[in-house]
């Protein structure tokens, strides 16, 4: 069973950058594909990147495509969201997700067991 906690969050200026990581315990990591997500006041939470096991593979909402980054190091138990050109729609709490064991990456929600209690991204005009 995956327990995750994520860091990183704050308060930043659009156009500006933060680094989401998440720290995943247990042994098993590397069988967990991961996703973060994330949730505005008032709206549904909503997939923004995802990474298979091996991060050969990784998959982006169209509004951060080219902006985001995920990436994961498997010695460390970690994925981070590398996140530039901040834009005050950025804003949310965001969440890392692990689907698994022997899960692939995927958009949907559900498709995630395990998640973290979220980090605070706020970007002011």
């Amino acid at each position: 069973q995956a327990q995750l906690v994520e860091s990183g969050g704050g308060s930043v200026q659009a156009g500006g950058s933060l680094r989401l990581s998440c720290a995943a315990s247990g042994r098993s990591f590397v069988t967990y594909a991961m996703g973060w997500f994330r949730q505005a006041p008032g709206k549904e939470r909503e997939f923004v990147a995802t990474i298979n096991r091996s991060g050969t593979g990784t998959d982006y909402v169209d509004s951060v495509k080219g902006r985001f980054t995920i990436s994961r190091d498997n010695a460390k138990n970690t994925v981070s969201l590398q996140m530039n050109s901040l834009k005050p729609e950025d804003t949310a709490v965001y969440y890392c997700a692990a689907n698994g064991p022997y899960g692939i990456r995927s958009t949907r929600v559900y498709d995630y067991a395990f998640w973290g209690q979220g980090t605070q991204v706020t970007v002011s005009s």
